[in-house]
């Protein structure tokens, strides 16, 4: 985002606006984190901000300051919609194609004629936005987030709420800061976060020390059946909507089990597959370690994107010929994977 475009930025946020903050579809704690924190630091300018999720997100993101003020497209459309048709900007964070929103969500964004503002840090952006600050080596939004709120020369506005929803984002999506993406400027970032009043230790506890007994059980069953390509460098899980069902699963309950079979020594790509018997489809995460692209390796195979290192898919097969599909494709990547 260049000078220019900061400068006009700051002459569209110089007056109260109607602004709507959009996360991606199934938020996570970087979506929610710098909706949220956009949220906060634009109300503190007077304008009449609400952030708008396309659907519900995980408990354990529930504490975070402003929740209470978060409307979900999928359950509240009609204020939606209201907000969204009278909005003078809206900001899309954490994704970059209307899509990722929900194709109900996504209609009602490409047909507003508000101005589009997108902070992202995925690969391969859609041109959808009239300002767009898109960096794929950024370790997170929420990062990002914290340097939108620099280029406007307004860090000192940043207070405990705003650096405790940005502190958040930014652990969470760098694996409490151990992923390539962290930088100098990341620790620097979370530093000054840290003195404007974040509580480091508590947000860690309320992110990852907040688990139920059946989410660990479910944890089990996916150890149970985690499986090995050794050849291959290749590990994966698998959960039916049985086993969920089984052991209660609440939205965000599998949140890391990939990192599991990652962290099996000598593996380099590991996925895990969730079924969805409601959206019928099988829910896919990617991650890997060094060089081979999961964002590459999901947008040619199933339906997704994200990262060079975490990346998402779906697949509308049933489970078994999914795993079966996803086997048949390894063998073409046994170079990079050896």
């Amino acid at each position: 985002m260049n000078n220019t475009q900061i400068t006009k930025i700051k002459a569209l946020l110089s007056t109260p606006k109607n602004i709507v903050i959009v996360p991606h579809r199934n938020p996570d704690g970087d979506a929610m984190g710098s909706t949220l924190a956009l949220y906060h630091y634009l109300k503190l300018h007077n304008h009449d901000a609400t952030v708008i999720a396309p659907n519900d997100y995980p408990d354990f993101l529930k504490w975070l300051p402003g929740d209470d003020t978060v409307l979900k497209f999928e359950s509240q459309q009609a204020e939606s919609n209201l907000l969204i048709d009278k909005a003078d900007i809206i900001f899309t964070l954490d994704f970059n194609a209307f899509h990722r929103a929900g194709h109900q969500m996504a209609d009602v964004l490409e047909k507003s004629s508000a101005i589009k503002i997108m902070i992202d840090h995925h690969q391969q952006p859609d041109d959808y936005a009239t300002f767009m600050y898109s960096d794929v080596n950024m370790s997170s939004t929420c990062e990002m987030v914290y340097n939108f709120i620099e280029m406007l020369s307004d860090t000192d506005k940043i207070n405990a709420t705003i650096a405790t929803c940005l502190y958040v984002g930014i652990m969470t999506d760098t694996g409490s800061f151990r992923f390539p993406a962290t930088t100098s400027k990341t620790h620097a970032v979370i530093g000054h976060l840290i003195d404007k009043g974040a509580d480091n230790s508590q947000i860690h506890n309320n992110i990852y020390d907040t688990n139920s007994y059946s989410r660990l059980q479910l944890l089990g069953r996916a150890m149970q059946n985690l499986k090995v390509i050794p050849e291959l460098r290749t590990a994966y899980i698998t959960l039916s909507q049985a086993e969920l069902d089984e052991f209660n699963f609440k939205k965000g309950d599998t949140e890391g089990f990939v990192n599991y079979a990652l962290s099996l020594k000598g593996i380099i790509f590991a996925a895990i597959f969730i079924e969805n018997k409601q959206d019928n489809i099988i829910k896919i995460s990617l991650r890997s370690k060094g060089d081979f692209s999961v964002n590459e390796f999901s947008r040619a195979y199933f339906n997704g994107g994200g990262h060079t290192n975490a990346a998402g898919g779906r697949s509308e097969d049933d489970m078994q010929t999914t795993i079966n599909k996803f086997i048949s494709i390894l063998p073409q990547y046994k170079q990079d994977l050896s």
